[in-house]
């Protein structure tokens, strides 16, 4: 029998942890609304979640074994897992600024330069990954706002207009 790789256990483990989450989606409370209750939309999440997930984990089957990768040690694993360590850390500072600079303008600048720093660093593609980051935040926020009415978090620099 030969060994699982890498990203057997990670999709098992997202698996295990998707159904606790879909688990806890009962104890949310019920609404009196008369829209959809406040449970749907984290199960729709999370059932898409476990499509994805099932994808992953039988492709990962198919592929057998890890190969043995070179370069061991905590430089080795920053550098095999320097784009994750990138989205993480634009994450947790898109997180801590979010008081400051409100949803709008720190979701533009967590994806352009999430983009920045996943892709290229050329002018071209500083001017595609502001298109994009501009197009998509503006979009999400206007259907949030104006669509389903949930005011997002403005941050100090709207709050002052």
């Amino acid at each position: 029998m030969s060994r699982v790789n890498t990203d057997t256990v990670c999709a098992i483990v997202i698996l295990a942890a998707g159904g606790a989450f879909f688990r806890a989606t009962y104890d949310i409370e019920k609404m009196d609304y008369r829209s959809l209750g406040a449970e749907v939309w984290p199960r729709v999440v999370l059932i898409l979640l476990f499509v994805l997930t099932f994808a992953y984990l039988f492709q990962s089957l198919k592929q057998g074994r890890d190969e043995k990768s070179e370069g061991g040690g905590v430089i080795g694993w920053i550098g095999r897992y320097q784009n994750a360590l990138w989205c993480y850390a634009l994450f947790a500072g898109f997180l801590l600024t979010m008081n400051y600079l409100g949803m709008l303008i720190g979701g533009t600048l967590f994806v352009f330069l999430t983009l920045t720093a996943l892709g290229e660093r050329t002018l071209r593609a500083f001017a595609v990954h502001a298109a994009v980051s501009l197009i998509s935040v503006g979009f999400m926020w206007s259907v949030f706002t104006y669509g389903i009415k949930v005011i997002l978090p403005q941050g100090e620099i709207f709050s002052a207009w």
